[in-house]
């Protein structure tokens, strides 16, 4: 195989059977663990003043009036984050990936690692997607499949939700994972709420640390749009595995990072450099973090409100209000916003700019 020197040959733990090392395989445990009520979180305890943040953008996918891909604009686009010193990330939510056949995600995965020239440890991030049904087995050779570009490219394969993954219980969603983290040499995680598409799953906390125990997972996406689970994460993480990290997805809670939180979000997609300036600020200490952090928070509330899917068409209107990319078409069939949220949209730029240029 050509990606035999990324994609690990020994053989995968079996069904409902995990690999040695991995501490979740004992279901009575589980049953146990999952009759304890988590203990309390402190959030203040939390608090990581003058952190580093890492922060990801999952990249828009843009498209023109006809409903095609703008790829032209979409390799702007990935620059102009990289460029910010953000990563991006190709295929994911943002990107549409449920809708792209998989030689479209290829040739995209290809146009961003063209544009981010030689290969570099952790500078691009690709979504590895398996489009199923409700009922759906869990379809090991898919998901090894879709990694294979995605390793190729020397991008960081994050595993999206399926009904095959995702079905039955926590033991049974962490044995996979782990006969795919058998084979892979690393990979980030992700919960994704049902918010935003059907075959999401959120872990129990026993489920939880099992996963940040897998020593080759490096960190996992949270998309449960709740603060508290995501506390109880972070502190879960400082306990037992403080490299692990915990990227939050919550785009109704950007300032999760003040708690020790990374970030990968498809909101940063709109403002990656307003981002990255607010990152910067947390990291030297500078109060302007606070205005700006709350500017972008503006967007995120205003762009991720129900039905949350439309908000890739709130980013597109967002883009195109930028001269960023062409027109605002969203994906051919994807949820619309209407066109009169461009005002609104208009006045939160202002405020974003307004915020950076702060003395």
């Amino acid at each position: 195989m050509p990606w035999a020197q990324n994609i690990r040959s020994f053989p995968p733990a079996g069904p409902g059977r995990p690999t040695a090392d991995w501490p979740g395989g004992n279901r009575r445990g589980y049953a146990l663990a999952m009759a304890l009520p988590p203990a309390p979180v402190d959030p203040i305890a939390l608090l990581r003043p003058c952190r580093r943040i890492e922060g990801i953008s999952a990249i828009l996918l843009p498209f023109t009036p006809s409903g095609t891909i703008d790829e032209e604009a979409f390799a702007t686009h990935v620059a102009r984050t990289a460029a910010s010193s953000v990563v991006p990330a190709v295929n994911m939510d943002t990107g549409y990936v449920h809708a792209l056949d998989a030689a479209t995600r290829g040739r995209l995965l290809g146009i961003a690692r063209g544009v981010l020239g030689d290969k570099r440890p952790g500078d691009l991030v690709a979504g590895a997607c398996v489009v199923d049904a409700s009922g759906d087995p869990f379809d090991e050779r898919a998901y090894l499949a879709a990694c294979e570009p995605i390793l190729a490219a020397g991008a960081t394969p994050v595993l999206f939700p399926s009904f095959g993954l995702n079905a039955g219980s926590d033991a049974d969603v962490l044995a996979r994972l782990s006969r795919l983290a058998a084979r892979l040499p690393a990979f980030i995680g992700f919960e994704l709420s049902t918010a935003f598409v059907p075959s999401g799953r959120i872990l129990s906390l026993p489920a939880y640390r099992d996963l940040l125990h897998i020593p080759n997972c490096l960190g996992a996406k949270h998309s449960s749009l709740s603060r508290r689970l995501e506390w109880e994460r972070l502190a879960l993480r400082d306990r037992e595995r403080p490299d692990f990290r915990v990227y939050t997805g919550n785009d109704l809670a950007i300032d999760m990072v003040r708690y020790g939180s990374d970030w990968l979000l498809g909101l940063s997609t709109a403002a990656p450099e307003a981002f990255a300036r607010r990152d910067a600020w947390w990291a030297a200490g500078d109060p302007r973090f606070d205005e700006l952090d709350d500017a972008l928070q503006a967007l995120g509330d205003f762009a991720f409100r129900t039905p949350v899917p439309a908000y890739k068409h709130s980013m597109a209107q967002v883009l195109a209000l930028r001269g960023w990319i062409g027109c605002d078409e969203p994906c051919p069939g994807a949820p619309r916003r209407p066109e009169s949220d461009r005002e609104v949209l208009a006045t939160i730029l202002a405020r974003i700019d307004a915020a950076m240029a702060a003395e």
